[in-house]
Parts: C-alpha cells; structure tokens; sequence
C-alpha cells in the first residue's frame, strides 16, 4: 500500500477516534450525578437498558481509546519510515537562483 494513501486513512481515523472520544466523554455524567436520581432523576437510565447509561458509554469510550492509541502507533510507524527514506534517498538540495536575477536585469554581488 502507498505511504501516502496510508496516512492519510490512519490519519482521517485519528481525527474521528479523538472527536469521538471527546463526544463521549462531556456526554457521561461524573460520580456526583448519581445524588441526583434520588431526586426524581433515576428514570432517565432506563433508556440504555437496566445497566444503564454508563455502562454502555464507558464500553464505547474504551474502544474508541483502543482505536485512537492504534492509529497513534500507525502516525508513529509513518514518520519512521518517512525518516528513514530521506535519511537513504538525502535531503534535497537547494540550487544557486543567480542566472533568473541576472536576466531580470538586477545585479548579484560576488560573495
């Protein structure tokens, strides 16, 4: 497969892992919710079935964190080989312009 074709799958899948991540997270509710059912609050969890809410998005958000740590060693894996070819293949080398700014007319002082 292209390097170039596989970053940029690892990369559109990173980007919706961490947006997922973030969705699920500020939709759970934090331990201190739970005083709230006692309230006249305890009928919104049936919903999600008898485990309720919390169970199912905490299932969710430790996939999504699997998928996202996956497509983080991916990105690793392409800047290594990406390093590795230009450390084989060089760094490409920047030419001298001094022939263009002598037709324009200008002068190129000698250095």
């Amino acid at each position: 497969m292209n390097l170039d074709l596989f970053e940029s799958l690892v990369l559109v899948v990173h980007v919706i892992a961490a947006l997922g991540i973030i969705g699920l997270v500020l939709i759970q509710h934090g331990k201190g919710a739970d005083m709230g059912s006692g309230f006249g609050g305890g009928a919104s969890n049936t919903v999600f079935g008898s485990g309720g809410a919390g169970n199912f998005l905490t299932r969710m958000t430790t996939w999504i964190a699997i998928a996202f740590f996956l497509t983080s060693f991916g990105l690793a894996y392409v800047a290594r080989e990406r390093s590795t070819l230009a450390l084989t293949e060089g760094m490409p080398q920047i030419e001298k312009v001094e022939e263009t700014a002598q037709s324009d007319g200008l002068e190129v002082p000698d250095i």
